[in-house]
């Protein structure tokens, strides 16, 4: 058994917003309010970052086409006795998938806690 830290990566979609701000913002309230709705007030929410193609230099994942805005959001839970890295990804989608009904989650870094466990306060038995 062991703790892991998992990081989920969602593209979250946002309507009537006119920059990436607003959509980035928009988007980590509406995130924020589902996983509070379902109690999940330890998934940690944060800004994706995207590499340039060109240069590679990193920028936050946010594009707005017309008034349609996608943030790319990481979700950062902590899982607890996970029997393997595939079980914790199992437990960390499902628990994330139940406020983000119809939202694509998909794992960006999975990592083993070390003993003392402090990397994030809270997470999953």
């Amino acid at each position: 058994m062991g703790d892991y830290v998992v990081v989920l990566e969602a593209p979250i979609i946002v309507k009537d917003v006119e920059t990436s701000e607003d959509a980035i913002n928009v988007a980590v309230s509406k995130v924020t309010k589902a996983l509070n709705k379902e109690n999940l007030d330890f998934v940690r929410v944060e800004i994706g970052y995207s590499k340039c193609p060109v240069c590679g230099a990193p920028f936050e994942s946010a594009f707005v086409i017309g008034s349609i805005g996608l943030v790319g959001i990481y979700l950062t839970l902590k899982v607890y006795n996970a029997q393997s890295i595939e079980h914790a990804e199992r437990i960390a989608k499902a628990v994330v998938g139940k406020a983000l009904k119809k939202v694509p989650l998909k794992v960006f870094e999975i990592r083993e806690l070390e003993n003392n466990g402090n990397e994030i306060d809270e997470g999953i038995n």
